[in-house]
This record gives C-alpha cells, sequence and structure tokens, in this order.
C-alpha cells in the first residue's frame, strides 16, 4: 500500500504532537480522518474543527470500519479494545513510525534526533525554510509559536521530521540529512542499558544518505558513519558552526554566527536560553548546507517566536517573569534553570516540576536532584505516570530525598495555586511534560493579579 492508496484513515491516539501532525498530514492529502483519544484537549478540540471525527471512549461501537489504514502510538495499552479489534479483524495496523518512514522514504527528509532539544531545533530549521521560501512539509513534536500548528504541507518535496528515540522509531528512517544533539541516558525502560541505547543511535547515524550534523564533542562521534559530517556548538570555536559575541537583552540575544572561523553574520534571538543558541547554530548548518544565504536565515530568526512550552514565556516584564518548558529529563532541567538564572540575575529561581514516569523517576532521581539543587525554591507535584503503572517505592519524595536545598515542598495541584498566591515569585518556571501545562493559566492569572 501506498500513500496514495490512503483514503481513510484511523488514529488509536489522535490527540498526541506527533499524531496529530500526522492526522493533519492525510487530512491535507484528501483522505477522510477520524480517530480516539482518553482526553479532549484543546488540540483534538482544534481537531475536530479541522473536519475529523474524534471520540474519547474506548468502544467497538464508535470506531470506523470503513478505513484503509489504523495509525497506533506506542503509549496505547495492548489492552486497547480498539486497538485489538482491527489487529483481529484484518486491518493495516501501523505504528506512527511506520507513517513517518512512509513520508521520509517519498521525500528528501531532514531528521532530527537527540535526547534534548529536537522539537525547537526542527521547528527551527522548518521556520527557515519556510520564511526564506525554500519550503518544506514539517512534522514537529511541538506547536510552532509562529504558526500555531505542529504540520504544514509544501509542494517542495523535503520533509523536516522530529526523530524520536521513544520505542526505537528512528531507526526506521534514512535521513538525506541528520542533526544529532545528544544520546543522554533516557527511556531505559525500553533500551535497558544505556550502552543499547548509544547503539541505537549509531545505527541510526548509520543510516543517513547524506550529511550528520552533530553537536560538537558527541559521545561516540569517532564511530559515526554517514558520508558527510558538520558539528555545531553555542560558543565552541572548534565546530564548523558557532556563535560568538553574544550580547543578552532582557531574555534575547544578539549574536554573531560564524562557519569554521568565517564571519557570517550577525542575527538576533528572540528567545532565552543558552542551549537555544546552540539549538539555532544548527538549524542554521542545516540551512547553509541547502545554500540559503545568511540574509534569509537571519531574517527568519529575527522573527522566530519559539515552541510552545519551549522556554516559553508566559510573563515577561520589570518586575516579573513565567516561563513553562517541556523539560522532563535532569540534563533539560539544568539547562532551563542555568538559562533563567543567566538572563535574570537578580531574580530567585523558583522552579515548579512534575515528573514523568515512574521508570524516568526511579533511574534518573541522582540527575533531577542535582539539577534542581540549582534552583532557590522546587516544588514538587506527584509523578505523571502516563503510560505507566505505579512502582513500589517511587514517588516525587525520592528526588526531594536526594536533594541538597532545603527549600523543598511536594504539593498538590491546589496545594501549588495557594502557594503561588501566597509567596508570588518573581521569576517561576513550570516544567514538565505531563499535564503540569493545565496549571499555567491559574498561576498566570493569579500573578497578574498582583501588585506591582
Amino acid at each position: 500500500m501506498t500513500l496514495n492508496q490512503i483514503h481513510s484513515v484511523y488514529f488509536i491516539g489522535i490527540g498526541g504532537i506527533g499524531m496529530s501532525a500526522l492526522a493533519r498530514f492525510f487530512k491535507e492529502r484528501g483522505a477522510s480522518v477520524s480517530g480516539y483519544d482518553k482526553t479532549k484537549t484543546v488540540l483534538t478540540e482544534k481537531l475536530q474543527g479541522e473536519g475529523m471525527d474524534i471520540h474519547y471512549e474506548d468502544n467497538l461501537v464508535l470506531l470506523n470500519k470503513q478505513v484503509d489504514l489504523v495509525v497506533y502510538t506506542p503509549a496505547i495499552p495492548t489492552t486497547h479494545n480498539e486497538l485489538n479489534w482491527y489487529l483481529q479483524h484484518g486491518y493495516k495496523v501501523v505504528k506512527r513510525s511506520d507513517v513517518l518512514q512512509y513520508i521520509s522514504q517519498s521525500m528528501n527528509s531532514i531528521c532530527v534526533a537527540g535526547t534534548h532539544g529536537k522539537t525547537t531545533m526542527s521547528t527551527m530549521i522548518a521556520h527557515v525554510l519556510r520564511h526564506s521560501a525554500y519550503g518544506c512539509n514539517a512534522f514537529l513534536g511541538g506547536i510552532s509559536a509562529n504558526y500555531g500548528v505542529n504540520y504544514w504541507f509544501n509542494e517542495n518535496q523535503t520533509a523536516v521530521i522530529e526523530a524520536d528515540e521513544y520505542d526505537r522509531s528512528f531507526l526506521k528512517l534514512f535521513p538525506y540529512i541528520a542533526v544529532l544533539s545528544a544520546m543522554d541516558a533516557d527511556h531505559l525502560d525500553i533500551y535497558g542499558t544505556v550502552d543499547e541505547m548509544e547503539k541505537c543511535y549509531l545505527q541510526f547515524v548509520s543510516q543517513v544518505k547524506d550529511t550528520l550534523i552533530y553537536k560538537h564533542g558527541l559521545k561516540h562521534s569517532r564511530l559515526f558513519t554517514a558520508p558527510h559530517t558538520l558539528t555545531y556548538s553555542s560558543q565552541n570555536e572548534a565546530a564548523d558552526y558557532y556563535a560568538g559575541d553574544i550580547a543578552m537583552q532582557h531574555g534575547s540575544y544578539h549574536l554573531t554566527v560564524y562557519r569554521r572561523g568565517e564571519r557570517l553574520g550577525e542575527m538576533d534571538l528572540p528567545l532565552g536560553g543558552i542551549h537555544n543558541i546552540e539549538n539555532a547554530m544548527a538549524a542554521v548548518a542545516v540551512a547553509d548546507l541547502l545554500e540559503i544565504s545568511f540574509e534569509s536565515i537571519a531574517a527568519a530568526f529575527a522573527v522566530f517566536v519559539g515552541v510552545k512550552r519551549r522556554f516559553e514565556y508566559i510573563i515577561r516584564n520589570n518586575h516579573q517573569v513565567m516561563i513553562d518548558d517541556y523539560a522532563h529529563h535532569p540534563e533539560e532541567l539544568r539547562m532551563l534553570i542555568s538559562s533563567a538564572r543567566s538572563l535574570f540575575t537578580q531574580q530567585k529561581v523558583s522552579v515548579i516540576f512534575q515528573p514523568h514516569l515512574y521508570s524516568r523517576t526511579r533511574d534518573l532521581v541522582d540527575g533531577f536532584a542535582t539539577s534542581l539543587d540549582l534552583a532557590d525554591e522546587v516544588i514538587l507535584l506527584d509523578i505523571y505516570p502516563a503510560r505507566e503503572l505505579p512502582i513500589e517505592g517511587v514517588s516525587s519524595a525520592i528526588i526531594a530525598e536526594k536533594m541538597s536545598l532545603s527549600a523543598v515542598h511536594i504539593l498538590s495541584r491546589e496545594g501549588v495555586l495557594q502557594w503561588v498566591e501566597t509567596a508570588r515569585p518573581s521569576l517561576l518556571i513550570t516544567a514538565g511534560a505531563g499535564d503540569i501545562d493545565t496549571l499555567v493559566d491559574p498561576i498566570k492569572k493569579i500573578l497578574e493579579s498582583a501588585k506591582s
């Protein structure tokens, strides 16, 4: 079956950020799209508004039997009734990663992989290609703040794809160009060991058809076997692409971009976080490789406003800052807190963090404690279980017990709002990959109600 033969698609877990991008892809191609998700969200309501039939109950009466293809996310439990019905009745049932494989094989794909930064870098790359009129199809793991979507179509047969390491999904991709940001330990519930995870990254690298662009100094880089390689860094002059003359401007940056020591020019990056300079250098490397002029690259970055929940400014004024971020790995938290400190040096850093997955909390507890100790005060919510059942002895308390910081509190969602009402923090970070984002608006309202 080819993509052109698919006229009706059913998604199990359609509200996922990656799944919804594929749903929009098929809808754009004229297919009938329907699906299931366990929870109604802003995103699923948008999909419904775009003409997709969605229900929120695992009910065989509600599923669509007239479909050419069924797509499911690996986050769906194996006991799911609808999934099993389709499997038992001979339908073509594939994972999200299989569809991305079809797409990547039919286009010149630019795939972004790594433990951190995938969504921001893929969105930056897609934005530069779109803004410069080079054009691309984009399949993003977050909502572009510039365009309000995670997918867009273009006649240019170039696709920017976020290459997810969860469930070894990225091993189905054979990109023309790939970006690799990091290989830090994560998803050990899938890989078992760090060595196994790193072997899979090396296999992904071996599948790159033309050029691998990777973070300078990345572990195992001597083993990379892509035909061509380039490196990037935030400021390391040994990299092929790096930044210099960095000036901070109340949460944003002005910088000079260099290619192998050659000055390409100056540009503005209207985002916070030193890690976003690094992400931007990766995007510059991709665009430069595609022979997009630096003037066009700089013009695109000047109006780039980021990705929802990636160092996203919820409030930013002279007396108060609130940042929301998807960070759910110790290294991401370290970069997030350190970046906020470097940008707002005179303010006390308060962090509300919701751990994501029992297994990740158990496996990386020491790293979480070390990173959160960089804050001045930390509020921990209960672990967001996502696809997992509880693990005995694993809770947010094991992070608190490992921390040296004295100002650590474990609070309920209601307790968090009461704490914000009382503490009125001047610099507040909300972080996590669960449902902590539903607290952002209530917290914002409390903070904005405070007298300046």
